[in-house]
C-alpha cells in the first residue's frame, strides 16, 4: 500500500492515459484503421472505462499493477499495429482536447462475464472434486 497522500499515478501521467484513450477512440472511429488495430483500440477503451476492473485494486498490489500494466501493453499494441501516419494524425487531435471519450457500458458487462465464468469454473471445480472424494 502507498503511504497517505502518495499518489501511485503522477497527476501527469493520468492526462497522458486520457490522452492515449481518446486517440485510440478517434483511431477506432477513422475508416482507414486496420481491423486488428481497431478490435485491440476498444477493448483497452472499454477496460479503461469500465466501473469493474478485471483484478479489483481491493487484491494488493495486483490490483493496481493490472491498470499500470494491461492499459499501456493495450495503447502499445494498438499503435504498433496501426500505420504511424494514421496513429499520429489521431494523437494529435487527441492532444488537441477535441472530442471525449463515451460511456461504454458493454465493457463493464464483459468483465462481469469473465468473473462470473472464473466463479462459476471455479465453483464447479470445487463441488466435482468435494463429490468425488465422497465416492471414492
Amino acid at each position: 500500500m502507498t503511504a497517505p497522500g502518495r499518489r501511485v499515478v503522477a497527476p501527469q501521467a493520468k492526462r497522458r492515459i486520457r490522452v492515449y484513450l481518446l486517440a485510440l477512440w478517434k483511431l477506432f472511429r477513422h475508416p482507414e484503421t486496420p481491423r486488428a488495430a481497431r478490435w485491440i483500440a476498444i477493448a483497452v477503451i472499454a477496460y479503461a472505462v469500465s466501473p469493474i476492473d478485471l483484478i479489483p485494486d481491493f487484491i494488493p498490489v495486483l490490483g493496481l499493477l493490472d491498470d499500470l500494466i494491461l492499459l499501456p501493453l493495450g495503447i502499445a499494441l494498438a499503435v504498433k499495429l496501426t500505420p504511424r501516419h494514421l496513429w499520429q494524425a489521431r494523437l494529435a487531435e487527441a492532444e488537441g482536447g477535441a472530442g471525449q471519450l463515451p460511456r461504454l457500458l458493454w465493457g463493464a458487462a464483459i468483465v462481469l462475464v469473465i468473473w462470473l465464468a472464473i466463479v462459476t469454473l471455479l465453483a464447479w471445480w470445487l463441488v466435482s472434486a468435494f463429490v468425488s472424494s465422497l465416492t471414492v
